[in-house]
């Protein structure tokens, strides 16, 4: 999560420097970044390594778990450097207009992740059988493996030299916290939106364990869509700030439109197809004929949500994008409000059906749409300096 936000307004900021021709500050501002991640790495693994035994010894009550816990994540935890270097990589090549290099250190990720879980899980070639720790060992790695090939990658196409990446990796405190004010406010945006869902999870367990069965398969419907319309959205938040930094305002609303007839044609075409086929798409999960029944209902309101979730985010990273990260925040914590009551009313209050319950989605993404829209048309976006 924090990884996440640093990278969006990494993102931002190296996409406006671009619109710019700046290419100096480009590397100044990444190297920046890295040192920042790496910073916040330390403190993740000294936090995971000392103060989460305590927290998970607290909490969960049989010892024998929480001992095969703690080794995870003690191990697991060392591979945050990478991953968040990693994820550095990532707003370089998209506010850089290099996306298609992504695929690289991707690739790379996946192939290494499967043959290291194959070899360290079940122990094979001579190394022992470690289990869940396998696992962990094996997404270090991989990590390692991606961010490895990608810094190969953008070595030899020259991105590195054309933005002398690495020749002002010092400690900058202006850079330092131009990068923070737009990124903690998108670090908070996330953490909200998660403990949110978490909450409605929560709501939907007290309806028991089909209700949960069906709401997980729907979480798996959103995320099947979301792989689009989130990569547009991204692309959305760049591209916008690359106009503005051209001094090109005047084509922002221009752009989002744009992008928005791809991802809600798309979405429209993903919706159509699972409300013709949706016990098709239930059969995956094996599951028997009174859970498909309790989903249809759900997967019409989900699958309508989608198609709301693709305009909307579009225009909430255009917000993004502008740089005004607070406002963004702001957005998600009115809707996060409005949606925390309605979710407790319908679920938890009057304990209304599951289907009126994902109705909840409806109102997050109209909300989200309405105050990002609305934003945007105010022009306020154009006095914003990054």
């Amino acid at each position: 999560m924090i990884g996440y936000g640093l990278n969006n307004g990494l993102q931002t900021l190296i996409a406006r420097r671009a619109g710019e021709n700046r290419p100096d500050e480009i590397g100044k501002i990444f190297g920046q970044g890295v040192f920042i991640s790496l910073i916040i790495a330390a403190v993740g693994i000294l936090l995971t390594w000392f103060v989460a035994p305590l927290i998970l010894k607290a909490v969960i009550h049989s010892p024998e778990i929480s001992k095969d816990a703690i080794a995870y994540l003690r191990i697991r935890i060392w591979g945050l450097p990478f991953l968040y270097i990693y994820q550095m990589r990532n707003a370089l090549l998209v506010g850089t207009n290099n996306s298609r290099y992504l695929v690289s250190g991707t690739l790379a990720d996946t192939i290494a992740n499967i043959l290291f879980d194959y070899i360290f899980i079940f122990g094979h070639f001579g190394f022992p059988e470690m289990g869940l720790n396998g696992a962990a060992v094996a997404s270090i790695i991989a990590e390692f493996t991606g961010m490895f090939v990608i810094f190969l990658v953008i070595h030899y196409k020259g991105i590195t030299k054309r933005f002398a990446l690495f020749s002002h990796f010092r400690w900058s405190n202006g850079n330092a916290k131009l990068i923070l004010s737009i990124s903690l406010p998108l670090i908070f945006q996330l953490a909200i939106s998660l403990i949110s869902w978490q909450f409605f999870y929560i709501l939907v367990e007290h309806h028991g364990q089909t209700a949960l069965a069906v709401s997980n398969v729907m979480r798996n419907i959103f995320g099947l869509e979301g792989c689009i319309t989130w990569a547009l959205a991204a692309t959305t938040s760049s591209m916008v700030s690359n106009i503005i930094g051209q001094g090109k305002s005047d084509k922002v609303r221009g752009l989002i439109w744009r992008v928005i007839k791809i991802s809600t044609g798309v979405s429209l075409v993903i919706a159509i197809l699972i409300n013709l086929f949706p016990s098709v798409l239930l059969s995956v999960y094996g599951q028997d004929k009174a859970f498909t029944t309790a989903a249809i209902p759900v997967v019409r309101v989900v699958t309508s949500a989608m198609v709301l979730m693709s305009f909307a985010t579009i225009w909430v990273n255009a917000v993004t994008g502008t740089g005004n990260s607070r406002i963004t925040f702001l957005i998600e914590l009115v809707t996060i409000i409005i949606y925390c009551i309605y979710v407790w009313l319908v679920l938890e209050k009057y304990s209304l059906s599951l289907t009126i319950g994902w109705m909840s989605e409806w109102l997050y993404w109209l909300s989200m749409f309405l105050f990002a829209w609305l934003y945007m048309r105010s022009g306020r976006w154009k006095n914003k300096v990054i």
